[in-house]
């Protein structure tokens, strides 16, 4: 991290790390889990919900992304063994070993709130001592917000079906 930057962080760099590492792990385990979902989603409503888990697949790779940057930033590095992944997540996995897409759904409504709940702790505690990470997880934090209400939403439509 540049000189001013370093200057301006009023918190501990480690503890900053270290948040961020927990919650790129469960990035990347979310990304995988929606992935894998989307593979083996089964059920007449297959095709759509299988595109948004795809989707939402590819925005939690994406939120991946900022926190390996902010990370590097920082001075850190990101967990670079895929196995820290389920040892450091605090959200955890959870394989999507029935493809019926209501189950699917709601595993990663489970995910989806952890997540807020990770992205939140972030925000309250950068807030005003860490300006860009604080700025990136709020970021992070209002996708986690939107996808929680999509899966509420498909969940509340297959009580129609």
């Amino acid at each position: 991290m540049g000189e001013v930057a370093q200057r301006i962080c009023k918190l501990e760099k480690e503890e900053v790390i270290k948040m961020l590492n927990i919650a790129f792990a469960e990035e990347w385990l979310a990304y995988y889990q929606y992935w894998l979902g989307s593979k083996v989603a089964k059920g007449i409503e297959r095709p759509k919900i299988a595109k948004e888990l795809k989707e939402h697949g590819e925005e939690e790779l994406k939120h991946a992304d900022w926190l390996a940057e902010r990370i590097i930033q920082l001075g850190g590095t990101p967990l670079l063994d895929p196995s820290e992944w389920k040892e450091t997540a605090q959200c955890k996995y959870e394989a999507p070993t029935d493809g019926n897409t209501e189950i699917l759904v709601s595993q990663n409504l489970t995910g989806e709130r952890c997540a807020i709940g990770r992205y939140q702790q972030i925000c309250d505690k950068c807030r005003d001592k860490d300006i860009e990470t604080y700025r990136i997880s709020e970021k992070i934090l209002k996708e986690e917000i939107e996808h929680e209400q999509e899966m509420e939403d498909f969940l509340t439509d297959f009580k129609y079906y």
